[in-house]
Formats: structure tokens, sequence, C-alpha cells
């Protein structure tokens, strides 16, 4: 089978497509006849290199969620699964491939009404911003701002923040179209990427970042008394060693930093909280934003365009 491997760290250069062997699902495994590929920003991460010390080796199929169709299963899988249409989380990698398996406990069967496409840009994505969302403690009459929010994660927050309170909602972009995209998710506030704009708030209950980066600190001063910034992402790299100085300078603020990844969070907890945006994207009441569909053996132009800045919701490759 066909399959997109980092052959190289660095610019998207180094992603090729090979022929690799079709893979066999083990005990409680799943295989998908894959139809549509989240092109995610961890995976950009991963392609550059930054992240060596947790064990990525040059050679990896990069990518970790799929939707198509389920072709066979692995010992101590109800065989009911066959032919089903799901959605599927493969772990650190093994997505941007003809064929996936990823464990049962991570794979979620689709409504009617939701496509595999679709499916890829919420199934990861709408978990990761429900529940950094909780992380920080966010509440009806919280005002938040979204950091990086054009992204498949920024733009799920804004559309289930506008829903959960009436207070501002800003996000930090780097275009006037872009912002344009978000007002219609639900946005009352749009900000350049540094946090400036016309009638910006000078504080916020709440932030979530998704870039992280060497600008991540001066966010840190933008939290009102007892806020709580969360780190859900750090595309843009780490912050610096000592973004924590700017938290004990302004003790007396009781403001807060926490990271927050969907690991920590009980795979039911995921998956019930999955299949209710399934159900609701199905029905319109979730927007599902995909930049642009592309073909697996492109691969390469999708991060291309990631690393450009030019996405707006989610890349998502097809077979």
């Amino acid at each position: 089978m066909k399959a997109i491997i980092i052959e190289r760290f660095g610019d998207p250069s180094g992603m090729t497509m090979v022929d690799v062997p079709s893979p066999e699902p083990a005990a409680g495994q799943l295989l998908v006849a894959t139809e549509a590929i989240g092109v995610g920003g961890v995976d950009a991460v991963i392609r550059r290199g930054t992240l060596g010390g947790y064990g990525f080796r040059e050679g990896i199929v990069p990518g970790s969620e799929v939707a198509g169709r389920v072709i066979a299963v692995g010992h101590g899988v109800d065989p009911a699964w066959t032919g089903r249409s799901v959605w599927a989380f493969t772990g650190v990698g093994g997505a941007y491939s003809e064929q996936a398996v990823a464990h049962v406990e991570d794979t979620t069967a689709l409504p009617e009404g939701l496509s595999p496409i679709d499916a890829v840009t919420l199934g990861s994505s709408g978990p990761v911003a429900h529940f950094a969302l909780a992380h920080a403690h966010f509440a009806e009459g919280d005002s938040l701002l979204v950091r990086g929010a054009a992204g498949s994660i920024g733009i799920m927050a804004v559309q289930l923040a506008a829903a959960a309170s009436s207070a501002p909602i800003a996000v930090t972009t780097s275009s006037p179209v872009r912002g344009d995209r978000l007002r219609a998710l639900g946005a009352t506030q749009v900000l350049d990427r540094a946090g400036a704009g016309p009638d910006s708030p000078a504080e916020f209950d709440v932030i979530l970042d998704i870039v992280g980066g060497r600008d991540m600190p001066s966010f840190l001063d933008r939290l009102a008394d007892n806020g709580r910034l969360v780190s859900v992402g750090v595309v843009a790299g780490h912050p610096p060693e000592d973004f924590g100085t700017k938290l004990m300078a302004s003790f007396q603020r009781s403001r807060s930093f926490a990271t927050f990844s969907l690991n920590t969070v009980p795979g039911p907890a995921r998956n019930a909280i999955r299949e209710g945006q399934f159900a609701a994207a199905a029905r319109g009441d979730l927007a599902c934003v995909v930049h642009k569909t592309l073909p697996l053996g492109q691969a390469a132009e999708a991060h291309r365009q990631m690393d450009a800045g030019e996405v707006v919701g989610r890349i998502v490759l097809t077979l």
C-alpha cells in the first residue's frame, strides 16, 4: 500500500510517498481503509524534528487521525465493526496511508450525515477544545482569548465558547479574511498576532494558547485577576524557559498557567464528547471548517501551506 513517510526531518521536502506492507490488526484493533486523513499542527511539529526527545525517528508515517471504512478486526473485537464508517485515532503516527490500524477504544462510528472529511476536522480538535475549556474552568461570564484561532482547535474553541458564554470572545489571527471567518463562527473581537486591535480588552479571564513560542509570556500579562492561561499547543515551539517569572512578578493577582493534553482524559469521556460533537455537526450545529482537500500524494504541499500560515481550519488528505 502507499504511505507517506518523513524521510528527512526539516522542511516539507523531506516527506515522500513509498510502498509499505499493509498493516494487520492486532488483538483489540481495527483495520481501516482510509478515505480522509486530518493534517494537524502536531504533524508539522513532528516533521520539523523538534520533538526528537520524544522518540520520533526519521522513517515515521505521520498523522494521528483517519476516517474510513473498517475492513478487518483483530482478536477480541466485535465483527460487527466490519464495514462500518468510522473515525479513528492512530496514535503518534500511521495515519498518512491507504490503510491504518487503531485500537477499538480509540474508534468512533460516524453518524448519518457526517462525511469522513468533516469527521477528521472535528474528531481530535473538538474534544481538545472542549476539555481545554473545562481545564481552564471556563464558565458563563468569562471573557476568552484564543491565541492562534484559525486552526481546527481554535475554531472549535470559539464555537464552543460562544455557545457557553455571552462575554467577549477574542481571537488572534494573521489577516482580516481569517478574522471575518472567525467572527462568523462566534468571535466578537479580532486581534493581530501580538494581541492588539481596535477596542481590544486589556485583560481576559481565560486564554487558550495554541501557539506557544517566544511570545507566549507576553500574553500572561493579559490575564485578569484569577485569570487562567492554558497551553494546548506549541506550533511555534516551546516558550522561553524563564516564562514563569511573568507569573511571579504579578503574584498578588493570582494568575495561573497550565498545560493540557487530551491524553489525560479517560477514553470513555473523550469518546462520549466526540460522539456528541459528531451528532451536532451532522445536524449542522457545529461547523467543520475544511481549508482544502488534497490527495495523499500531496502531503508535502499540505505542510507547505501550513508552514506559510495560509490555512483556515484543516487541510484534509483524501484517497
